[in-house]
């Protein structure tokens, strides 16, 4: 019963796994975009020299 449960919990990880990369790779096609918009950033830097 618990060997049952353990495979069907494997089976269900491989799948979605399977699913995530699939959808990795076709999310451009449905307009879905992971990249950060770019965006410009200034942060002041005291150099101090002896």
């Amino acid at each position: 019963m618990l060997g049952k449960l353990f495979k069907l919990l494997v089976i269900l990880a491989i799948l979605g796994f399977i699913a995530l990369v699939a959808y990795a790779y076709a999310a451009p096609y449905f307009g879905v975009s992971f990249s950060q918009p770019p965006a410009e950033i200034r942060v002041p830097v005291t150099l101090e020299g002896q």
